[in-house]
């Protein structure tokens, strides 16, 4: 059963998603963060569909498509990243395409990549960095249960620029 909360599924990337990585592509932000250049060709966008395929089978993390539970089309990204399972710690971060956004979906996908965490032995808690501007992605991680723990001053270059990131984890239950 892939993990799911509310409106959401999450699932392993499929061709179909080529347009959600065309519509991820026109968000200004995006491209800055990710495989994605802005304003995709068809071909590039099949290359990100691809990456994110290829990340499953390498341990490195877990990358899905968040699509939507009633008809399963595509409506964005989410990852957990486990290069600190080690250290019983993994990262997050999630898109949904500009035409799917503002119906809770990103939250909901990210309560159900949570869950999923909390599936791993050893992880003891999912880490979140976001920019102070991003009131939408502070409102998400609040929603899906994170808390903010504080500021990481230049802890992140973006875009050529060393930028502040807030720090917002989730703890395992228990």
């Amino acid at each position: 059963m892939p993990p799911a909360h509310g409106t959401v599924v999450l699932r392993e990337f499929v061709d179909a998603d080529v347009a959600v990585g065309l519509d991820l592509s026109t968000d200004p932000y995006v491209p800055l963060v990710s495989t994605l250049p802005p304003h995709a060709t068809e071909d590039r966008a099949r290359e990100w569909v691809e990456q994110n395929r290829a990340r499953w089978p390498t341990g490195k993390g877990f990358s899905f498509a968040i699509a939507d539970a009633g008809s399963g089309q595509g409506l964005g990204q989410i990852g957990l990243w486990l290069d600190e399972l080690p250290h019983g710690r993994a990262s997050a971060g999630y898109f949904v395409a500009p035409a799917a956004r503002g119906r809770g979906r990103a939250a909901d996908a990210l309560t159900a990549a949570t869950a999923f965490a909390w599936t791993i032995p050893g992880l003891a808690r999912v880490q979140l960095h976001i920019e102070p501007w991003n009131t939408a992605s502070v409102r998400t991680a609040e929603r899906a249960g994170y808390q903010r723990e504080g500021l990481l001053r230049r802890y992140m270059e973006i875009g050529g620029r060393r930028r502040d990131m807030l720090l917002f984890a989730a703890l395992r239950p228990g």
